[in-house]
């Protein structure tokens, strides 16, 4: 405890946050708030913080099959037909990374979307530990409703000044999985970025397809953006993927970061490798740009 404290401390004087929020706020107050109890303590002192002057932010939500999906949108303010790009969480949910990294692309002219995809199965951020998380929600949530819930959002955003002819993905090692697939899913993506999201797994009736299996018909360009010495996710599995990509169309690419393990972009866990970190976000805007979604 006293080591999230000090962390709270030094995140309060990096950011000027008020030094009068709760420290329970720390870890999780809303939707885009807080880090997740299971990646305590956080490294504050590498914490990136966008801010959020000249743009619009805030919660929505989308109902698909009775439910309400959160969604934590950012985007410039009094601006439409912007380019739309879908912000797919970690484990962790969409806490204050995910929200921050929405904001970035917020700054460069995007709306912005980062859903709450594990609402249904409960909240990742009260679980004290990785393996209990992935227990508890990760192992129940199905690819399908997670493609149904990015397609409610898209249609949302289709609907609210986002132009989806300039529709794109990321996200971030779960959600860099959910890249993949996504991207095979909906005719509409343009591109996606895909962070040290895994490649190959077992065929089960909650998840039926990996991005291996779909590689060779996959029509969007995707890049990966992967370290060498990520120990969840081997060498050899990026290279089998390679090879499927090679019998496909796509235009895919993928980068391999030797210095870095998993999580790399992640600036808050002790994971995070700045120079690759900075060259992969350069990279990933850069590719957008290249396939249409700028």
């Amino acid at each position: 405890m006293n080591d999230l404290k000090e962390d709270f401390d030094s995140l309060v004087a990096k950011t000027g946050l008020s030094d009068g929020v709760d420290r329970r706020d720390f870890l999780k107050t809303a939707l885009g708030t807080g880090f997740a109890a299971a990646v305590m303590p956080v490294a504050a002192q590498s914490v990136i913080k966008t801010d959020a002057a000249g743009l619009s932010v805030g919660q929505f939500s989308v109902k698909v099959n009775g439910q309400d999906v959160p969604v934590y949108r950012a985007q410039p303010e009094g601006k439409t037909g912007l380019p739309v790009v879908l912000v797919i969480s970690e484990i962790f949910g969409v806490h204050e990374y995910i929200a921050d990294v929405a904001r970035r692309f917020a700054k460069l002219g995007y709306l912005a979307l980062a859903p709450n995809l594990f609402v249904r199965e409960g909240d990742p951020g009260k679980y004290q530990s990785i393996a209990e998380l992935q227990k508890e929600i990760i192992s129940k949530v199905p690819d399908n409703q997670v493609m149904n819930d990015l397609d409610a959002v898209v249609a949302w955003a289709k609907a609210n000044g986002g132009n989806t002819a300039k529709l794109g993905i990321t996200g971030f090692c779960w959600g860099g999985r959910i890249t993949w697939l996504y991207a095979a899913h909906n005719p509409q993506v343009k591109a996606g970025v895909a962070w040290y999201g895994r490649l190959v797994g077992d065929n089960t009736p909650r998840t039926p397809h990996h991005p291996i299996d779909i590689a060779a018909g996959l029509k969007t360009p995707i890049l990966g953006l992967y370290g060498a010495k990520d120990g969840g996710i081997p060498v050899s599995t990026v290279v089998q993927m390679q090879d499927a990509l090679a019998n496909g169309k796509s235009g895919s690419e993928f980068v391999l970061f030797p210095d870095a393990g998993h999580a790399f972009h992640a600036d808050y866990r002790p994971s995070y490798v700045e120079a690759d970190a900075k060259e992969g976000w350069k990279r990933c805007i850069a590719w957008f740009k290249t396939h249409g979604v700028a």
